[in-house]
């Protein structure tokens, strides 16, 4: 099976074809449609090698995986990366993989993976405070975007990013327990100087009247069981709970006695807060994913101009359950 054969089939040129592989965004998209179905039909499969050397350009997006921590917590980057996968796949690119300790060593792996398979770009996650890979990937002009904001002012404006409001979905989920008549809400979140937790803070204290109680502690159900009992032992007022994760959520609710009822919200809406009843604040992940490939694909599709200098700021949802 050749390009040639898949052109006649297709009824367009060979060159229409082509650009179906390589330049998608030059072909119209009812065009491109048209040929991918011909192309899955026929079974046809491109010299990767060839196309490489052709136009220079890999179609991988490396991206590296987090650890899981335990397991529920990370839960959000498998139902973000598969969205990653597929919606680069219809734009034509593969998913490369890897893993990484920390930014310098991250830093040294994009170092190898380009010098061993050229990607075209890079996804970041877990963004943080003095992220050094931004810097990196900005000073040598490697098109790149960021799952999460750079939560600290970087020199160069154009650092590209995709995140969802946590302030906004905390704030969503505190205004949902003052709705159902809760007056004194507590939370449970991350040490100060995480930008996620600090922003899903926010939303939380921005809501209340007055400044309400909370406990920081590092991620984890076993912590989330110690803050909230700590919490509900000394703040005999408070009748609900706003986490920063839906691991610290799932603590909080081992940690509520029969003759205390208290209502408890999560964050991230995992497959455990379903299986247990934990309303939960909702990211919308693929969104999140389509707008980190259409990031993506402009930046390819004008490699002259740089980086893209895009924000996009997508707003959660909240999911009720019987546990608020």
């Amino acid at each position: 099976m050749t390009i040639t054969d898949v052109a006649k089939a297709a009824g367009v040129s060979r060159q229409t074809v082509s650009n179906t592989l390589n330049s998608p965004e030059v072909v119209r998209d009812e065009t491109r449609k048209h040929v991918l179905e011909v192309i899955e039909r026929l079974g046809y499969r491109a010299n990767q090698a060839a196309r490489q050397m052709r136009t220079g350009r890999s179609r991988l997006i490396a991206i590296g995986i987090e650890p899981d921590g335990d397991g529920i917590s990370g839960s959000w980057a498998d139902r973000f990366l598969h969205s990653l996968s597929e919606t680069a796949a219809q734009e034509g690119y593969r998913i490369l993989l890897y893993t990484a300790a920390d930014d310098r060593s991250e830093i040294a792996t994009y170092e190898d993976l380009l010098g061993a398979y050229q990607p075209d770009a890079f996804v970041l996650t877990g963004t943080h405070h003095d992220d050094l890979r931004a810097s990196w990937l900005l000073e040598r002009g490697l098109p790149f975007v960021a799952f999460g904001r750079p939560w600290s002012d970087l020199p160069d404006a154009r650092h590209p990013w995709v995140d969802v409001d946590g302030a906004a979905g905390t704030e969503a989920a505190t205004r949902h327990l003052l709705a159902t008549g809760h007056r004194h809400i507590g939370f449970i979140g991350w040490p100060p100087g995480s930008g996620v937790g600090d922003d899903r803070r926010e939303g939380w204290a921005r809501t209340l009247s007055s400044p309400g109680v909370q406990r920081a502690v590092e991620d984890g159900i076993a912590a989330g069981e110690s803050a909230a009992r700590d919490l509900l032992g000394t703040e005999p007022e408070v009748t609900a709970l706003v986490c920063a994760s839906d691991s610290l959520a799932l603590g909080a609710l081992q940690a509520r006695e029969p003759d205390r009822p208290v209502a408890v919200i999560g964050f991230d809406d995992t497959p455990a807060a379903r299986a247990v009843g934990l309303t939960s604040v909702h990211q919308p992940l693929g969104e999140a994913a389509a707008a980190c490939v259409e990031l993506l694909a402009r930046a390819l599709e004008s490699p002259d101009a740089g980086p893209p200098s895009a924000h996009v700021l997508l707003s959660p949802s909240l999911t009720i359950r019987q546990s608020a």
